[in-house]
């Protein structure tokens, strides 16, 4: 009875792996607003009935992939570095991390910025958003907490860590809509710097 309840469970996560799978495709091909449940359910190969025994609407389905990403993102940003590292290297790495990996992944940006802007679609529950916006926090804590060590007190940690992470979101953007070619300038090359700086600035502070 366990081995069967357990294929079960098993088969019931690839189906609802291969509709995420395939609501992904959709939403990279027609956004969030234009994708709908009929489209996702052709692409993933079942009926539209099917999506609706595993996802309540589109949102839902919309919240799983946020999530996801985010799961993804924590878990690069809390393999970048290690503990014993110098706090200003430590931040180094945590930063280039969770730049790095929405630099090489537009389509998961395109989906946190609901998040990011506070734009969430309807139907995703405040519970939900809530608990999406604390998994984008918890990413983006390491910094500042590497920012507490350098000696800053919570206050001012908060503050620099929320102008780095405003300095990356702008820069990703100019690069994945192509806006940085007209300054003649690399997105990357210029957050490295934005972090170089920072943290001599840091150093400078008067103990």
């Amino acid at each position: 009875m366990e081995a069967k309840l357990h294929r079960q469970k098993a088969q019931s996560d690839l189906r609802r792996g291969l509709m995420l799978d395939a609501a992904r495709r959709v939403f990279e091909r027609l956004g969030i607003e234009g994708g709908s449940i009929r489209e996702i359910a052709k692409e993933a190969g079942y009926t539209a009935g099917a999506i609706y025994s595993y996802f309540e609407n589109k949102e839902a389905i919309y919240g799983a992939l946020l999530a996801e990403t985010l799961e993804r993102l924590h878990a690069t940003v809390a393999a970048a570095g290690t503990a014993n590292q110098a706090p200003a290297d430590r931040l180094e790495a945590k930063a280039s991390a969770w730049f790095g990996f929405f630099a090489d992944s537009p389509r998961d940006l395109d989906l946190g910025f609901y998040l990011v802007q506070g734009m969430r679609p309807r139907g995703l529950t405040t519970e939900l958003n809530h608990q999406l916006n604390d998994r984008l926090l918890d990413a983006l804590r390491p910094c500042e907490t590497a920012l507490q060590s350098m000696g800053l007190n919570a206050d001012d940690a908060l503050r620099e860590n929320t102008a780095l992470f405003a300095h990356g979101m702008g820069l990703l953007l100019l690069k994945h809509t192509g806006r940085i070619r007209m300054f003649g300038q690399d997105a990357t090359l210029l957050f490295d710097a934005y972090l170089i700086s920072l943290v001599e600035r840091l150093q400078k502070r008067p103990g």
